[in-house]
């Protein structure tokens, strides 16, 4: 497993070891003991989230709130999208930047979302299979969620002028301002 810190503390890229045969392929998604010896964190997971989703639609920016809120160790199974992570820790030095890599099914790499990062991706081709381990529990209560295309956060989707499809809860949310508030 090859472990590299994102401009953002405490986010990281992880692209695990991939063995190939004439079978076709095996690695090991997570490694609890490795992932700490290389990340210096403990994480427990205690929820796997999957969807499936159609080329052009995007999902986010998703957070959970205070004690509610979840790390998370997201990739893509098969599909590919463009994965974009926003660091909403107030305290942080990096706070309100935002990160973006692309994830697939071919690169197999993942990304480790710290707590208090706002999550979401855009999807680059259909029937994307999109997996994500959370270290707390999913709480509707504390869901919360910032628009992708806040000016204040110019992250650059790659939409290049493509309409996107947005749930209609996504449709509303809040804009960075109004989390800063």
């Amino acid at each position: 497993m090859i472990v590299t810190q994102t401009n953002l503390a405490g986010c990281f890229i992880i692209e695990p070891t991939v063995f190939n045969d004439l079978r076709g392929s095996f690695f090991e998604s997570f490694h609890k003991m490795e992932f700490a010896e290389k990340t210096g964190l403990e994480i427990e997971f205690v929820q796997d989230n999957q969807s499936i989703s159609q080329k052009g639609t995007l999902r986010g920016l998703h957070f959970q709130e205070n004690e509610f809120a979840q790390a998370k160790l997201v990739r893509v199974i098969s599909g590919k999208v463009l994965d974009v992570v926003v660091d909403l820790r107030k305290e942080s030095q990096t706070f309100g930047n935002s990160f973006s890599m692309i994830l697939s099914g071919e690169n197999n790499k993942q990304l480790f979302v710290p707590r208090g990062f706002a999550h979401g991706f855009y999807v680059l081709e259909d029937e994307t299979v999109f997996n994500y381990k959370c270290d707390n529990y999913y709480y509707k209560a504390a869901q919360k969620g910032i628009r992708y295309n806040d000016s204040d956060l110019a992250i650059d989707w790659c939409l290049d002028g493509k309409e996107v499809i947005l749930s209609e809860k996504d449709k509303h949310l809040m804009t960075f301002k109004q989390f800063c508030q």
